[in-house]
């Protein structure tokens, strides 16, 4: 029995839609068996009301097939509506998969290869389904029927629909041929260019204060004119086809009324049938001519159900964790390889260390040493290669997420807020507690500058802060890490943006944390915050180059020199101790 292959979850959700889709074919039998009214209706308007002149079988004739036309507009109407519910539930099966997907896809690339295009993806996915190109797929199943219809009527009418048919085909299967290659090109052109002006807006500052506009936009336009280049040629040659085919099928129409009225010249059909072979050859070749028009839709829908297909087979879904008791704090790091994302070199090399709940501990080194690597190891941002980090005991890749965030807090290095308020951000955009935002604004020295906002609390600001400088967003970091109470606190480069105030407000939250039991690992550049650590690590190079209390591991950092005034970090320890 051969291997199957993995289903994916968008296989899932229109594994979920099947029987909808099979509501909207059964619907889409009867509106095709009404299309014949109107040549049934032709046929005995020629046959049967023109030859006895009967005024009462003219207006029952036409009553009912006004009737039936009601029925069938009613019919392909519940057909859309099922349709567009079916893909409102396509995209609430996959919605929030697809979310986690994008995200972890972004984590596991080390944030290089972000982007929202999968739910871009989505939505034309899911547009398609919904749209008019959909109706000719099923409405073709159904062109057996017509053409079986016409060999009735005469087979010279059948033979000459499906010469019409193979002529159609050819140029369908043309279109597809011509147009494939250079349409993925370019919807992955219009990928790369959307994507680059994302990424460059939001360095806009940079690019204003040293004049690189002119060379951002001409990067821009270049793949910008390869997109456009792309699409104008196949739109060139998909156009002309499409053109041929409607062309054809107007033309095939017209040609089966003369060829019908030369068969009634030979006595072999009557005047109705006539009409009625044109009526319904023009109806059978129609959905291939609607293909032929919807096609560049269906290609795009194709190529987006081709990316999503691939991004949810290759970022499964994290599996079910049973909830662990509440954390202490105690990490253990026990022989950790940790690579990057995109890297091929291990930066983290095998390290073993570990931390009491309640400590202070300062990671320090030179530039590319590994200390951000090992800040994201330690929150299971990034999981290890070999060797294991743990919290508590169990391995922290193995934690349910939602469930031990709120015993993390996490201040990276380059901060960014959510576009949200002030409190939404510090509450982490769960349920507000008040009580609890103001006790973590106080904790990280910040509530008296956001009283003096204009909003306060309320003040909405943007992803990059808006109107907040650089430390204050840092300061709303840290009270965000500190929202309640976390009992495992990594901050990368914390006062990077401070100034005295600032630090000192910093250095008064490390002793505070430390007084809860919160176990707490500082990357630093700056010496001062070394003199209230508990334990000091030097990382150099991916290994540990010297780990122990700070008393004996601050001299070796810090030569002895001459007394020097005090500064406010240096007093507030002292106050401290």
């Amino acid at each position: 029995m051969k291997n199957q292959l993995p289903q994916s979850d968008i296989e899932k959700a229109l594994g979920h839609c099947r029987q909808s889709f099979v509501a909207a074919g059964i619907f889409s039998l009867f509106i095709n068996l009404l299309m014949l009214v109107p040549s049934i209706y032709m046929l005995q308007v020629y046959d049967r009301v023109v030859t006895t002149g009967s005024h009462i079988t003219l207006l029952m004739l036409t009553l009912v097939t006004a009737f039936l036309f009601l029925v069938m507009g009613g019919l392909d109407w519940v057909r859309s509506q099922i349709l567009v519910r079916t893909g409102a539930r396509f995209d609430v099966l996959l919605n929030e998969r697809l979310f986690d997907a994008v995200f972890k896809q972004t984590l596991l690339s080390g944030n290089k290869s972000g982007s929202a295009q999968a739910l871009s993806d989505l939505l034309n996915l899911r547009q398609f389904l919904t749209g008019a190109g959909l109706f000719a797929f099923f409405d073709a199943p159904w062109i057996p029927v017509y053409f079986t219809l016409l060999f009735i009527f005469h087979p010279s009418f059948g033979v000459f629909a499906i010469f019409s048919l193979v002529v159609l085909g050819t140029l369908t299967i043309l279109t597809e041929r011509m147009t494939k290659e250079e349409l993925g090109q370019a919807n992955r052109a219009a990928i790369e260019s959307n994507q680059f002006v994302t990424k460059n807006l939001r360095n806009a500052e940079i690019v204003e204060s040293m004049g690189m506009l002119a060379n951002i936009r001409e990067r821009w336009l270049s793949k910008h004119r390869e997109m456009l280049a792309l699409q104008a040629s196949a739109s060139n040659k998909g156009g002309l086809l499409m053109v041929l085919s409607k062309s054809f099928r107007m033309l095939s129409q017209s040609l089966a009324l003369g060829l019908g009225a030369l068969l009634v010249l030979e006595h072999e059909i009557t005047p109705g049938l006539m009409i009625a072979g044109s009526i319904l050859l023009g109806r059978a070749l129609a959905p291939i001519d609607q293909m032929t028009g919807t096609w560049k839709g269906f290609l795009a829908a194709r190529e987006a159900y081709g990316r999503l297909h691939n991004l949810l087979l290759n970022v499964p879904p994290a599996p079910e964790m049973m909830a662990l008791p509440p954390p202490k704090g105690r990490i253990r790091v026990e022989s950790a390889v940790v690579i990057p994302p995109g890297a091929s070199a291990p930066v983290i090399k095998g390290i073993s260390f570990e931390l009491e709940p309640g400590s202070l501990s300062a990671v320090v080194g030179p530039s590319a040493a590994g200390k951000s690597t090992l800040a994201r190891a330690l929150l299971g941002i990034w999981a290890p290669r070999s060797g294991a980090i743990r919290l508590d005991g169990a391995d922290i890749t193995g934690w349910k997420r939602e469930l031990l965030g709120p015993y993390i807090g996490y201040l990276p290095q380059d901060i960014e807020l959510f576009d949200g308020t002030i409190s939404e951000n510090i509450a982490r955009f769960g349920a507000i507690d008040p009580e609890k935002v103001v006790k973590a604004a106080q904790a990280a020295g910040v509530h008296e500058m956001i009283l003096r906002l204009p909003n306060g609390y309320d003040t909405v600001i943007g992803g990059l802060g808006g109107v907040l400088s650089g430390g204050q967003m840092q300061r709303i970091g840290l009270a965000r890490a500190l929202y309640g109470n976390p009992v495992f606190v990594v901050l990368d480069e914390p006062n990077s943006n401070l100034d005295d105030q600032g630090e000192l407000a910093l250095l008064q939250a490390l002793l505070n944390m430390k007084q809860n039991g919160t176990t707490v690992v500082v990357i630093t550049h700056r010496v001062n915050i070394l003199n209230i650590m508990d334990k000091i690590m030097v990382l150099q190079d991916g290994l540990i180059a010297a780990f122990g209390p700070r008393q004996e591991i601050l001299p070796k950092l810090v030569p002895q020199q001459a007394p020097r005034p005090l500064t406010p970090v240096a007093v507030a320890h002292q106050a401290a101790s």
